[in-house]
């Protein structure tokens, strides 16, 4: 093993654990990672910034601005009438809406797709009394299915193909990853949408009610010890028992108590920084027990309280809610916080956000708009239509036009979706300035420094070294072995990192561990592409689960049990469509 090899492999460990913890941005790993390989000298100082001129990275961008046209066109919402008056049964619903998800996934990120789908599943939810622990995890998945079935369908379908274009001249061409991931997409939606009501039913006595019966969610939230308030006299310790509140933090004449629970008891005038369900501190409010901070215009007639989840691209990521200036200059306050963090430290001003965080905000409603759009968090709540929603079908026939210029390879992907991005800003339906500053840079940054260090592992024979140590380990004379292999390893990477990074990373080594074999990587590609984005078993593995988690109230052990009869029924489905395909 060189010195470069060993270095490489090194600082591809490092980078992976790094991004797995999550303690820093992504962007901040990848472009470390970037000057880190140029200075160890993976790769020239002409080299180093090639990965943002990446046709890969181009498409990206391109997609993810139509994304932002499309997911204004309000189209699910149509679908989330048409479920009231169809009388569909829970599991049609769930099927159903899963396969739309999954549908225009094939043609956006999963992201994108996401984000589209959930405001009309929040209100499926609430119309039909179906508990949205049994749809958000559901589209989530689909979102994830649906990206395998096409090369634009996710960024790692893209970085493959750039890997088979290196080996072979061409890459894979917009629907070859449909012959494994169609037939996967369609089973996994079933299974899923069939699995959701068994494991996640509704509970007993609430079937026919009107509201949605997922459990209630916890939020943290300071309050008021007001006179009289029946928590007066009570210990800390005893207030999980006796009011169903976990106590944080309690707060004296604007200084902190500090003592052991048992000692600390509460007094008129105090502030209680406190977790409980959303129900108990509502029934506690209604009763005078504890009091919300009084709203600056809390005389107005105009307030609205929202619901908004943080999503990846969103510029509060890190941030603590005393330093929120996009809602404190509209007047905008946040009452309470559903938070991922198990750390809960100082006052309810100091906590810090992070992705798939609810905030619940009160104000104006215009002003809360306003403030989402700003620092891009996705109100739960289906919008009222836009004034583009009564042409919205034209972005989507703009779309489709790329696509099929794409499919039918009359031009290469990044060139049909900037022919997309013209039309649709000449048109009016794209403002190319304000969708720039809106886009997923973290992402963009991640994909673009990330490319000239996977490079690396093929151009100082990394990969063959990997592909020579896994051939010492199974027999090289069956392809379909290593295609396993290759497959079970992509599958235990991308829980921990994402998809983009695990096809980047897994790729030259799959072209040379086929090499090894002397058979056709285009197998072994597949299997890096479909392993990348069959993400299943964790809620931290994809932002798309992350944001799941937080909405639906899922805890980290119904991801295992719903993701792990999927991952073990995709990950046998897979081996044998590319036995079948591409063998």
């Amino acid at each position: 093993m060189t010195f470069e090899q060993a270095s490489l492999l090194i600082l591809l460990l490092a980078m992976l654990i790094l991004f797995s913890l999550e303690r820093f941005r992504i962007e901040v790993v990848a472009i470390a990672g970037l000057l880190a390989g140029y200075a160890l000298r993976l790769y020239s100082a002409e080299q180093i910034f090639s990965g943002f001129a990446s046709p890969v990275v181009i498409t990206v961008v391109e997609i993810l601005l139509i994304v932002q046209v499309l997911a204004r066109a309000q189209l699910f919402d149509q679908l989330a009438d048409f479920f009231v008056r169809a009388k569909f049964s829970d599991i049609a619903v769930i099927a159903t809406l899963s396969g739309a998800t999954g549908f225009i996934s094939i043609f956006m990120n999963d992201i994108g797709a996401f984000s589209i789908a959930l405001p009309a599943t929040l209100r499926v939810s609430a119309l039909l009394s179906i508990p949205k622990r049994q749809l958000i995890m559901p589209i989530s998945f689909a979102a994830l299915l649906g990206g395998i079935v096409s090369l634009i369908g996710t960024p790692a379908n893209m970085l493959v193909s750039n890997a088979w274009a290196k080996a072979n001249g061409n890459g894979f061409r917009l629907f070859d990853f449909a012959y494994v991931g169609l037939p996967v997409a369609v089973v996994g939606i079933i299974i899923t949408a069939w699995l959701a009501p068994r494991l996640f039913p509704k509970k007993d006595g609430e079937a026919l009610s009107a509201e949605p019966v997922s459990p209630p969610r916890r939020r943290i939230t300071e309050r008021h010890i007001p006179p009289g308030s029946s928590l007066i006299g009570a210990r800390l310790s005893d207030l999980p028992d006796r009011f169903s509140l976990q106590p944080h933090t309690l707060v004296r004449d604007g200084k902190f108590v500090f003592g052991t629970p048992d000692k600390l008891v509460v007094e008129a005038g105090d502030l209680l920084l406190a977790e409980a369900d959303e129900t108990v501190f509502d029934r506690l409010y209604s009763s005078g027990t504890l009091l919300p901070e009084r709203h600056p215009s809390a005389d107005s007639a105009d307030l609205d309280y929202v619901e908004a989840v943080v999503m990846p691209e969103s510029t509060l990521v890190g941030s603590r809610l005393h330093s929120l200036e996009v809602f404190s200059s509209r007047d905008v306050t946040i009452s309470a916080l559903s938070m991922r963090s198990p750390r809960i430290e100082g006052r309810f001003a100091d906590l810090q956000l992070s992705i798939g965080d609810i905030l619940v905000l009160e104000g104006e409603q215009r002003a809360i708009a306003e403030a989402l759009e700003e620092c891009e968090c996705l109100p739960l709540a289906s919008q009222p239509p836009s004034r583009m929603s009564a042409s919205s079908w034209q972005p989507f026939a703009i779309f489709a036009a790329g696509v099929a210029a794409t499919a039918f390879e009359l031009v290469t992907p990044d060139i049909a979706f900037a022919g997309v991005v013209l039309v649709l800003a000449l048109l009016n339906y794209l403002s190319i300035r304000q969708a720039m500053a809106d886009l997923n840079w973290p992402i963009i940054i991640m994909l673009g420094a990330m490319i000239p260090i996977g490079s690396a592992v093929a151009t100082t024979g990394t990969a063959q070294l990997i592909a020579a140590a896994l051939g010492s380990m199974v027999s090289l004379a069956e392809p379909a072995v290593g295609v396993a292999l290759v497959l079970f390893l992509s599958m235990l990477l991308t829980p921990f990192v994402n998809n983009a990074t695990v096809a980047i990373v897994m790729s030259p080594i799959a072209v040379a561990f086929a090499a090894a074999g002397h058979h056709s990587p285009s197998a072994y590609l597949i299997a890096v592409a479909a392993g990348a984005s069959l993400d299943f078993l964790t809620p931290f593995g994809h932002h798309n689960n992350t944001l799941a988690m937080g909405i639906g109230s899922y805890r980290f052990s119904d991801f295992l049990k719903a993701g792990a009869p999927l991952t073990v029924l995709s990950y046998s489905l897979t081996l044998l469509l590319i036995y079948l395909f591409w063998l």
